[in-house]
């Protein structure tokens, strides 16, 4: 590991590290730092082994993931926070704890649901204590507005009989409650911390892994080198780059914090106000969140709630996620030339083939693991199976430098990749014996000892990264646990679909406002549970097609980072932007139209997400419709933006703007004839906008 001296504090040198609220960077110093590392790093192997064989039960696995995540981020709370001996001694007491509840529901799986129902009274206090320690891991992890929400579904299970209808329910005793929350499958071990610890967990370390091995660097250049010359360079390539990174990493916070420091001052240099560079960073790291494959890790957690196949998802977000990067790229390039700004120089860019053709092995597995998910092989597998191939790939670094001949170097790898692709007709067994015998040949000689300390890091890295997301799926348990006990889902489910029959563009409003007031405490993940759980149904039962109501709340889980007065994406910039956090949070919003329209004409038109055939396939087929669809939100989406920045060929006036709107309005509406009028409208005024800017018309002054 690289890390200073023992007295010193262990942090891990160039790391993938994400940010975590409340914990500095690093596992500690001294005996005990170590101590949490190789916690953090055993985290990872147990892991691992259990999605690469899957011997233990599935209630096993929860339990354990939930033990580790105790442990490690208590250990992390003592190391990092804690001031004083006493301090440091109840936190890593309170992480002993965590893991030995884990190990109970291991030790006694069997007599546990043998008992079912009539639990012990040391069942009973296990089942007590890790429900008490998930809301603190939860409150020092997460903060206070997700446990405080956590909290209030929980005493509603204890009190909601004391209420007047429609809240009443029949009342529940605690050891009811106890054994529903700390040991079924419907509380904390249900299935938001089931796909925690099947997927989420592996595809984190899985992008610890790729950025350890050079991924940000590739992704960075081949930004700079492919879109830095367009107008607005520095910005476009923050667009670009921070798509790319939403292919690995669906972190947007931590990308803000990550990629801005880079960034942000970049495009202020080059003549971008404070405020917008701000604004850009935020919304296209918090758009990796919508950005296949990994969406970050909703995709999963939406597949294994709907019970339908992750390439299903992935399907439905594809063009939304290119229309909110291409908006992001529309509204940069109209920004750059309101303010005069060109691109960057050409020569001082990297050229992005050649940066792709030195780097090209780091793309093979993350190719694979594209591959693997659309051929229809499960994310666990897919994960998996990527992360093998990353670490081979890292491992045969530094023994393929050994070989002098270029050809007998590529006898190597085509040998090396042979044997790893192997895995696909004989199991995970050969694979894992590739990875065994590269760590046996590394362990000879320096280089590949550094290379085995680059491995060891990664999964330790993995397993701090995979905090935040594991904590949250563990108290977001509660309220999903809360919904299924006492029925209250179906109270607000019905006030939507009462509201919806009359009107269902309010209830979608109302939705969209629930998700957004949600989202200015909690993360993308619980906030996408708790609503998809209240709402998802509700708008099923108003015609929305299944995928649809769940990507409409999920996005606009999103969109709360990005949204005053909380936007916490923009709050991330804000240092960096050295501005106000509004002011950046106005930005955005301007800047993330599609986030916001996107799931409105997906309601209206599901052509747009891939989902159902209106008339128009009908008549001229489901491609025809589709492409027309898209065509229509990217014709109202750029007209939009000329209107929000009033620039378009040179700046635009007063009426131009207002008719550019209306014109985008009549677009996104899937009314009789509005298409036909925005298409005319639009067309009208653009054609008139070049003629008075460029066809030698009189020029007005237009507005600031």
């Amino acid at each position: 590991m690289t890390a200073t001296k023992a007295d010193g504090p262990i942090i891990v040198q160039d790391s993938a590290e994400e940010p975590i609220e409340g914990l500095p960077p690093g596992f500690g110093e001294g005996i005990l730092g170590r101590v949490a590392f190789w916690i953090a790093f055993s985290f990872s192997l147990f892991q691992l082994w259990s999605a690469a064989y899957g011997t233990l039960p599935s209630q096993v696995v929860r339990a354990m993931h939930v033990g580790f995540l105790l442990l490690l981020g208590f250990a992390l709370f003592a190391n990092l926070i804690a001031k004083t001996p006493i301090g440091k001694t109840w936190f890593w007491t309170l992480g002993i704890l965590g893991f030995l509840t884990g190990i109970y529901n291991w030790v006694f799986y069997v007599p546990l649901i043998q008992r079912s129902g009539f639990l012990t009274p040391l069942d009973l206090t296990v089942g007590a204590l890790v429900i008490v320690l998930v809301f603190e891991g939860a409150r020092r992890l997460m903060g206070l507005p997700l446990t405080i929400i956590a909290g209030v579904f929980l005493a509603y299970c204890f009190f909601g009989q004391y209420l007047p209808a429609p809240f009443i329910h029949r009342g529940y005793d605690f050891e009811l409650i106890v054994e529903h929350f700390g040991f079924g499958t419907e509380g904390i071990y249900g299935t938001p911390i089931y796909v925690s610890a099947a997927y989420i967990f592996i595809f984190v370390v899985f992008a610890a892994f790729l950025e350890r091995a050079g991924m940000l660097a590739l992704f960075n250049d081949f930004a700079l080198g492919l879109v830095g010359s367009w107008r607005g360079g520095p910005a476009q390539v923050c667009v670009m780059s921070s798509a790319l990174m939403g292919t690995i990493s669906g972190s947007g916070v931590a990308n803000v914090v990550a990629s801005g420091q880079f960034t942000i001052p970049l495009m202020k240099r080059f003549g971008f106000r404070s405020a917008f560079a701000g604004g850009v960073e935020a919304t296209s790291s918090m758009g990796g969140q919508i950005m296949p494959p990994v969406m970050g890790a909703v995709a999963f957690i939406m597949a294994e709630t709907l019970n339908v196949p992750y390439v299903d998802v992935v399907k439905a977000a594809l063009i939304p996620a290119a229309l909110y990067f291409g908006v992001c790229f529309w509204m940069v390039h109209l920004e750059a030339g309101k303010a005069g700004l060109g691109g960057m120089a050409k020569d001082t860019l990297p050229d992005p083939w050649k940066a792709l053709r030195q780097h090209w092995p780091l793309v093979l597995p993350l190719g694979t693991l594209v591959y693997l998910l659309f051929a229809g092989y499960t994310p666990i597998f897919a994960g998996t199976m990527g992360l093998a191939l990353i670490v081979v790939l890292i491992l045969g670094t530094p023994l393929a430098a050994l070989i002098g001949p270029f050809a007998f170097r590529m006898v190597f790898w085509v040998a090396l990749g042979l044997a790893a692709a192997a895995f696909m007709r004989f199991g995970v067994n050969i694979l894992a014996a590739v990875i065994g015998g590269l760590v046996l040949a590394c362990v000879l000689f320096k280089g590949g000892r550094e290379t085995l300390a680059i491995c060891r890091d990664s999964l330790a890295e993995g397993a701090k990264n995979a905090l935040p997301v594991g904590i949250a799926c563990a108290i977001v348990g509660i309220v999903i646990g809360t919904l299924t006990l006492t029925g209250i889902a179906s109270t607000f489910i019905g006030a939507i679909i009462r509201i919806g029959e009359d009107n269902l563009f309010l209830s979608l409003i109302l939705t969209m406002l629930t998700c957004l007031v949600l989202g200015m405490g909690i993360p993308t993940i619980p906030n996408y549970i708790i609503t998809s759980s209240l709402a998802g149904p509700a708008l099923l039962e108003l015609g929305v097609p299944l995928l649809v109501s769940h990507m409409f709340v999920f996005y606009f889980g999103i969109m709360a980072d990005l949204t005053p007065p909380v936007a916490l994406a923009c709050f991330a910039a804000a240092p960096m932007a050295k501005t106000s956090g509004l002011k950046i949070s106005i930005q955005a919003t301007k800047l993330a139209t599609a986030g916001f329209v996107v799931p409105f004409m997906a309601v209206y038109t599901p052509a747009l997400m891939l989902q159902d055939a209106g008339p128009m396939a009908e008549a001229w087929g489901y491609p025809v419709e589709v492409i027309y669809v898209v065509l229509k939100a990217c014709a109202g989406i750029a007209l939009w933006g000329v209107a929000v920045v009033g620039f378009l060929f040179a700046r635009a006036l007063w009426w131009e703007r207002i008719a550019c709107f209306a014109a985008g309005v009549l677009l996104v509406l899937a009314l009789p004839l509005t298409d036909e009028a925005g298409f005319v409208l639009g067309v009208i005024v653009v054609a008139a906008h070049w003629r008075r800017t460029r066809g030698g018309g009189r020029r007005e002054p237009a507005i600031p």
